[in-house]
């Protein structure tokens, strides 16, 4: 709970200002309750006319009115502490997804990570807005309420020292059960919003390959996981709140009976100071009681940052990708030597399969994966790209296992253009700025979109690049939204560039002006593709012939026309298709 405490330190003047309504809120307690044992006392036992009376009942009125404005101020102060908390997360959540979105994207569901945003971040509230105002006012009110009950009448006070300590107890027992519960539920709860999302989403291929149904059972089960866990934690809140009432009760009854024993069978106490005990001890057992309340709202918010600190921790490498990544390749302190070491990747059970993938990429090589449809070409760069870690096997980056490099250093320094790149809502600048490890000049901007080809386009619309595209590249066709992919590559200055055949569906113009951008991104750094075309598959400088998620085949084009039968093939088709 490191990120719950070290939110707290940095709200220290709220937590100050808490304290004082608290010793503010417990002064108004007691002098309410004197003022009306005296308005009692004075009218019904001793007589003394009403208007002797309204002073007191003028008092009374100021510190009821003033317990209602501090219990105002303390809500008030603890809603914007937890308004602060939940903005800070939910920033470094959204930081977190946007600064790797390819990575984003293949962990998890885009349902679970809007339940995580909303849903998880939003039971972070009682945990400011409750418990820790809760705790600070039980934590001076009751004290000071005590001291005046021993100061009064101290066998009061000894009742209360005996039977208070149940209540604290209980919260602890209670409360570890609850932070278990609410951890459960959050799971269910992100779960369901994941499935739910994916299945309004994917509704059309679900209806047209006669899924629906299946997917119905999958979603009412489970919406009835979630539904059974949000009871268990109901049933916990319910047998808090009932063992407390009871605690409360009961300890509330035992100071009722021994007052009432003093005063009629020992009548050795008079009726203020017996009234006053009555007054004062339900308070003390109110201010427990509400913290009870207030700890089992706190577990389950526990339960929630526990989630929400899973989710932003970083991984636990040592070794970085930075000045001291490259001693085992001193020539080339840039561009890493890439060894895929008999990597295995399965998507599950009965799944499709890469199975013993073997081979070296060299700093600068240009490499083409080819195969099949279904072959694992795809799968095979995603394991490269590190969106899908080999289950067997390794890759090593000059010699170090890539595992020990940090996340975020791995992906600073590769870039992934997929066949259908996604950009985002705002200018055509802004998501060519995307690919920039720090703020981009408008200069490298323009500069990045020449190098793509792009900047002939952009200068010829209306707002140039300041232009509005929408969410997805909305208003933009296949081969503009490849160009500004490429375009974020030339400005980020990668050292492993990745293609899944990025010239797929392209007319031929677009396709020639991508080749010549890749061709000259490849001046600077490795490049794999995807390929599909017998130019690019040519000029390789490695080829990887793939087949039934097996690596059957590597080297350059003339070794493989000379060695692999089904190379020859593939090529015999290719050529045949281009009318060579």
């Amino acid at each position: 709970m490191g990120r719950l405490k070290q939110m707290v330190l940095e709200q220290k003047s709220k937590m100050i200002l808490l304290i004082v309504l608290a010793v503010l809120s417990g002064l108004a307690i007691i002098g309410q309750g004197y003022l009306l044992v005296m308005i009692v006392d004075r009218i019904f036992i001793k007589d003394y006319g009403f208007s002797e009376a309204i002073p007191f009942l003028v008092g009374l009125l100021v510190a009821l009115l003033a317990r209602t404005v501090l219990t105002f101020m303390n809500g008030r102060i603890g809603i914007k502490m937890s308004s602060h908390a939940k903005a800070t997360f939910r920033q470094s959540l959204l930081n977190r997804f946007s600064s790797n979105p390819m990575e984003t994207s293949v962990q998890g569901q885009s349902g679970k990570k809007v339940s995580l945003i909303m849903d998880t971040v939003d039971e972070v509230d009682s945990y400011f807005s409750s418990y820790i105002p809760q705790v600070i006012q039980s934590s001076v009110i009751p004290i000071m309420v005590l001291v005046i009950i021993f100061m009064e009448h101290w066998t009061t006070g000894v009742i209360i020292l005996i039977t208070a300590p149940f209540i604290p107890v209980f919260m602890m027992v209670i409360g570890f059960k609850t932070k278990d519960k609410s951890e459960k539920q959050l799971d269910r709860l992100a779960a369901f919003s994941g499935i739910f999302l994916d299945t309004l989403q994917g509704l059309p291929t679900l209806k047209l390959f006669g899924r629906s149904r299946e997917q119905k059972e999958r979603i009412r089960q489970s919406s009835i996981d979630f539904r059974d866990a949000t009871m268990d934690v109901l049933k916990v809140a319910f047998t808090n709140s009932l063992a407390l009432e009871f605690i409360s009760m009961l300890s509330v009854g035992l100071v009722a009976l021994e007052v009432a024993v003093r005063m009629i069978i020992f009548q050795d106490i008079t009726f203020y100071t017996g009234f006053l005990m009555l007054i004062l001890a339900p308070e003390f057992y109110s201010k427990l009681k509400d913290l009870g309340s207030a700890f089992h709202t706190g577990r389950t918010s526990m339960g929630a940052v526990k989630k929400l600190e899973e989710e932003l921790s970083e991984m636990s490498q040592t070794v970085q990708w930075g000045e001291n990544r490259l001693h085992e390749n001193p020539a080339d302190s840039r561009i890493p030597t890439l060894e895929i070491i008999h990597a295995g990747f399965s998507y599950g059970a009965g799944a499709f399969t890469l199975k013993d993938i073997h081979t070296v990429i060299q700093p600068y090589d240009q490499v083409a994966i080819i195969g099949k449809t279904g072959s694992g070409k795809s799968t095979l760069l995603n394991m490269i790209a590190g969106l899908a870690d080999p289950l067997e096997g390794e890759i090593r980056i000059n010699g170090k296992n890539r595992k020990e490099i940090l996340e975020k250093d791995w992906f600073d320094n590769i870039s992934y253009i997929s066949q259908d790149p996604y950009l985002f809502s705002g200018s055509i600048a802004d998501n060519i700025a995307i690919g920039a490890a720090e703020e981009a000049t408008r200069e490298a901007i323009i500069d990045a979109s020449q190098k793509a080809g792009i900047a002939e386009l952009i200068n010829s619309l209306e707002d140039a690049y300041d232009t509005p595209i929408g969410e997805a590249g909305r208003g933009l066709s296949g081969g503009e939204r490849q160009r500004i992919a490429i375009a974020r590559s030339f400005l980020k200055h990668p050292s492993i560039i990745l293609f899944d055949e990025p010239t797929t569906g392209l007319d031929l113009q677009t396709e020639q002006i991508l080749t010549k951008a890749i061709q000259e991104l490849g001046e600077s750094s490795t490049v794999i593709t995807v390929a599909h075309r017998l130019h690019t598959i040519k000029n390789a400088d490695l080829i990887l012939l793939m087949d039934k998620g097996e690596l059957i085949a590597s080297g350059t084009h003339d070794e493989l026309l000379k060695s692999d039968v089904m190379y020859r093939d593939m090529i015999t088709v290719q050529q045949g298709g281009m009318a060579q």
